[in-house]
């Protein structure tokens, strides 16, 4: 017996095996086909991850875009402003082209001077050690997926 939860059949995975045979194999088993995918919060991090940063930003519009060009214009002022202003926490706070162009070594050897000369004239402000700005080796979405699969 099938349970609840595999009655159905994603008219996605349908279109793997021919229209007929997957309408005979449908009936014939009981299920009936959906148009919408069950929802899955790993499914594709990385556009769901992009998706909610374009969400976010203040300039994003509340009702959806007017026409396509207003659509792309939009999005093309996001990507520069992604790559050249936003600060990434997994790249230490620096952005993307700074990383790319390979800027990041200096800005976090900078960084970590100030924080330790500020650390030396007032200690008693820190609890512990400073903020790791250490340069990052390469950055992945899923690196406990990465692991596993090695």
């Amino acid at each position: 017996m099938i349970g609840a939860r595999w009655q159905s059949v994603h008219r996605s995975r349908m279109r793997l095996l021919k229209r007929s045979s997957a309408r005979s194999s449908s009936s014939a088993t009981g299920l009936s086909s959906r148009a919408c995918r069950p929802r899955v919060s790993d499914e594709n991090p990385l556009s769901e991850a992009l998706f909610r940063t374009c969400k976010y930003r203040p300039d994003y519009p509340p009702n959806g875009f007017a026409d396509v060009h207003e659509a792309r214009d939009w999005v093309l002022g996001f990507v520069c402003w992604y790559n050249h202003e936003h600060r990434h926490s997994s790249l230490r706070y620096v952005t993307p082209r700074e990383r790319h162009v390979g800027r990041d070594k200096e800005i976090l050897a900078r960084r970590h001077a100030i924080y330790t000369a500020a650390k030396q004239t007032n200690p008693r402000r820190w609890s512990g050690r400073t903020r790791n700005w250490k340069p990052v080796g390469a950055v992945c979405l899923n690196p406990e997926k990465a692991l596993e699969a090695a």
